[in-house]
C-alpha cells in the first residue's frame, strides 16, 4: 500500500529552512518567604525531668512563635529523641542522665518579624536556631516571568539569525521547556546561612534588640529550545 504523503524533512529544505535556538532567562528577585530551625533540648538526672523538662522548653517556643500569628505561614515538629548518656561504673556502665531534644521548623513570610523571632528564640534556655533559608513559593510569579523572558529571547534571537540571512520567521514548529523551574529545592532553597544562634541561658536583661536581617536576593533561570521555519534566504 503506497502513500502520497510527502517524508518529513526534519532539518528543513531549501524552500523552507528551519532555525533552531535557545532561549534563556535569568532573573534576580527578592525572597518571599525565610525558614528557621529550632532545636530545643533538655537533661535530667532520669528520664522522667529530662522529658518534662523539654515539653515544657517545647511548648514555650511553640507558643511564641504562634503569637505572632500571620507572619507565621507554617510549623512543623521534625525529629524527636529521649536518649541515656552511658559512663563507665566499675567494670560495668551506668546511666549518667537523659538528654531530650526536638527540632522544630518555622516559615515566615514577614522578615521584620523575622529578626524579633530568631532574637527571642535564642534567648531561651537551651534553645538553638539555624538559618534563615530565603526561597521563593513553589507558585510564584517570578517563575512565570522568567519563562516568558525567555520564550521573548528565543524569539529574538531565532529572528536575527533569519534577518542576517536576508529572510523572516514564518512559523512556529516547537517549544521545548528544558527546566524553568527555580534551580534551589524549594524544601531550604537558597541556602542563605545568614544566621546561626545557640543560647544556653536567658539573658538577664529585658531582652536583645532584634536582628537586622538582609534578605538573600533569589536566582529564577529559565530556559526553552525553540525551533521555526522561515523564509527562504537571500544568499
Amino acid at each position: 500500500m503506497t502513500s502520497d504523503a510527502a517524508p518529513a524533512q526534519p532539518y528543513g529544505t531549501p524552500e523552507v529552512p528551519r532555525v533552531a535556538v535557545r532561549g534563556e532567562a535569568r532573573l534576580e528577585v527578592d525572597p518571599e518567604i525565610a525558614r528557621i530551625g529550632i532545636s530545643v533540648s533538655a537533661r535530667g538526672t532520669d528520664r522522667r525531668t529530662a522529658l518534662e523538662d523539654l515539653t515544657r522548653r517545647n511548648n514555650a517556643v511553640l507558643d511564641l512563635i504562634k503569637s505572632y500569628g500571620d507572619p507565621v505561614e507554617k510549623l512543623e515538629t521534625g525529629a524527636f529523641s529521649i536518649t541515656p548518656e552511658l559512663t563507665r561504673h566499675g567494670r560495668g556502665e551506668r546511666i549518667r542522665a537523659y538528654h531530650g531534644r526536638v527540632h522544630i521548623t518555622a516559615e515566615l513570610n514577614d522578615f521584620t518579624a523575622l529578626g524579633e523571632l530568631t532574637t527571642r528564640l535564642a534567648d531561651l534556655d537551651l534553645t538553638r536556631v539555624d538559618g534563615p533559608w530565603w526561597a521563593l513559593r513553589p507558585d510564584s510569579p517570578a517563575h512565570g516571568q522568567a519563562r516568558r523572558q525567555a520564550v521573548l529571547e528565543a524569539v529574538q534571537r531565532a529572528r536575527e539569525y533569519a534577518e542576517a540571512l536576508g529572510a523572516r520567521l514564518a512559523a512556529l514548529l516547537e517549544l521545548a521547556d528544558l527546566g524553568a523551574e527555580n534551580a534551589a529545592p524549594v524544601a531550604m532553597a537558597a541556602q542563605g546561612g545568614a544566621f546561626r544562634a545557640m543560647a544556653y541561658g536567658a539573658a538577664e536583661d529585658a531582652g536583645a534588640p532584634p536582628l537586622d536581617l538582609e534578605p538573600q536576593r533569589q536566582t529564577v533561570y529559565a530556559q526553552v529550545n525553540a525551533r521555526f521555519t522561515m523564509t527562504p534566504p537571500q544568499l
